[in-house]
Parts: structure tokens; sequence; C-alpha cells
């Protein structure tokens, strides 16, 4: 810095400006100084900076699958923030696995990141000592922790559900089926007794028909065969995320038949399959802003008790929820 402030005739403190591009510095003197940086091949030493301020400009974010849309696109909200921010974004799996999230999060901690948004693989917080000890603010996305109250962002589960099974009924259907994730998941959980608490008080006939997973094609095959030879058949099966969906639709080609279909989650090409799918949309570009903001105001000393934000959901209707016709769907040639 002292090498371009003395080519640019300027004080340290100038250039200091211009390179973390504070205000005060007038714009002929910030072009004269940039034209300097550019000649001599002056660049920032982060880690000095680090050692000065205590903060590394980076954030991390911690999913269950990266490949999972639903996970990408809070991703993509998140790292949009943290670009507007001057941060850095680090993206990592935990695959499901607590024992893989903490070796995860203590390898973030020692980059010291200065803080973590996460999809906690298990319902504890984080018990490993050099991420307790650490300090760094957490806010947990999509499922909560059990313990102490902590930053989370989750969706309104039983509002979803509800919108998705008055949907069917005021179609006709009334033999309705929950096709649900592992129930591991406390997401799976909450959407399977969200189900049955409105199957009954809805008055359907019959036992809530539940299956929870995790799911093949091939065994969802089965069980939807199962369901539909029964003397009072379901018509109409509510899936619990973008995945199961995508096995029930393989399912009901594999089997020639047409049921009633609401998904949890959108997903891509849900409006052009046959027919279009009617969904459960969480939003979750919104779910990540809404976690990430909350992040940079600890970052920025907010120090206001843990707060669990519920967000909307929002049925997108197309096709797949009404009562199929009475002749079965032509099974496909193989």
């Amino acid at each position: 810095m002292a090498d371009v402030a003395q080519e640019a005739h300027v004080s340290v403190k100038t250039v200091s400006r211009v390179v973390n591009r504070e205000p005060g510095v007038r714009r002929d003197t910030e072009l004269r100084v940039r034209g300097v940086i550019d000649r001599i091949g002056f660049m920032r030493h982060d880690g000095a900076r680090i050692l000065r301020q205590g903060r590394t400009q980076t954030i991390a974010l911690v999913v269950e699958d990266l490949a999972n849309p639903f996970y990408s696109q809070i991703g993509a909200a998140v790292e949009r923030e943290a670009r507007i921010r001057q941060h850095q974004l680090i993206t990592a799996s935990a695959e499901g696995s607590p024992t893989r999230e903490r070796v995860v999060l203590e390898g973030l901690i020692n980059r010291r990141v200065d803080g973590l948004v996460v999809v906690p693989a298990g319902e504890r917080p984080v018990s490993d000592p050099t991420v307790s000890a650490s300090g760094t603010p957490i806010v947990y996305v999509d499922r909560p922790v059990r313990g102490e109250p902590c930053d989370t962002v989750i969706s309104d589960n039983p509002g979803g559900m509800r919108s998705a099974v008055e949907h069917l009924v005021a179609h006709g259907h009334r033999r309705i089926a929950f096709v649900g994730d592992n129930a591991e998941f406390w997401t799976a959980r909450q959407r399977r007794e969200a189900f049955v608490s409105i199957h009954e008080a809805l008055g359907l006939p019959g036992d809530a028909r539940i299956a929870m997973g995790p799911h093949t094609t091939e065994s969802l095959t089965e069980r939807l065969g199962d369901w539909s030879r029964e003397r009072s058949p379901v018509t109409a099966v509510i899936t619990g995320n973008n995945r199961v969906t995508l096995a029930a639709l393989h399912a009901m080609r594999a089997l020639g038949i047409r049921m009633g279909l609401v998904g949890y989650d959108d997903f891509e090409l849900a409006d052009l399959v046959e027919p279009s799918v009617t969904v459960v949309h969480q939003d979750p570009a919104s779910i990540g802003q809404k976690a990430v903001l909350q992040l940079f105001a600890r970052l920025l000393g907010d120090e206001s008790p843990a707060q669990t934000v519920v967000m909307p959901t929002r049925l997108i209707v197309r096709e797949s929820g009404r009562l199929p016709d009475p002749t079965p769907a032509r099974k496909a040639h193989p």
C-alpha cells in the first residue's frame, strides 16, 4: 500500500479506502489509485486483513444433499445475499449423517468461517467442543434441533398438508394416502402427523393409508398396486417430497394406473408431464434468504433471543388432483 500511495501521491489511508471500497474518496483520485494498482500488480493480503479484523468474510452452508434441487435453490439464495455483502460462500454436504456433519462443521470452524447456515442431519445441536467453543453463529434451516433455543427457519408443514388434502377432497377424493420420506427426518414425521390429523378432522373413511420411506420405484409400485386393488381403492396420494413424487410417477406408469396426486415441493417439468402435477411449494429461495439475513444480523451484533421463523407454503394447482377416468391408463410398452 505504501508503494501505491507513493506512486499515486496520496496517503496510505486513501489507498486503503479505495481497496476496501469505502466512501470518502474523490472519483478522480480513486481512478488514479486504481491505475497504479493495476500497473504495479498490487493485491490485498487477506491474511493480514483477517488478523486485523478477526473476520474472514466467509460463511458456510451445510445441507443434506447438494444434488437435491430444493437445497440447491436454498444455496443459490444464500450465495446471492453473501455476494451482495462481499462474503464468500463455502457449501458442503453432510449426506444425512450426524457423524459426517460434525466432521464437516469442525473443518469449517477451523477455516474460521464467520457463520453457518445448516440443514441439520439430526435433531440435536452439534455437540462437538470445537464448534461449541468457537461461538460461531448458526442458523438452522428446514428442520429444528432440540435443546437450547436456536435461530431456525422452517416451512409451515401442517398448513401445506392441509391445503393438499383439502384440494383432493374438493376434487371428490375420499380414499387418500400419504407416501412420506424416511421417518428419521423431522420434516417427514411432521407431514405424516399433519396428514393423520387432517384425515381425522375431515372425517375421511377408513384408517389413514401411510407408507414411510426410504422408497424405490419398485417398492412404491408394489405399495400403490396393493392400494389400487383394495375393495375401496385409494384414488389419490400425497407425496412427502420431490424425490418421492418422481418415484410415485414412475410407479404409476409401471402399473398403468392413474391416481390423483399432490406432491410436496415443486420440481422441474412438473408443469409439462401429463397430467401436470399439483404441488405444495415451499419457496426454498425465500427460506434460504430469510436464514442468511438472520445470520448476517447476528454477525452485525444482534443479540436478541433466538427465533423460529415459519415460512408459508403455497399450493400450485395444476391437473393431477382430479379424479382419474374410470378406465385405467394404458400401460406403456417396454
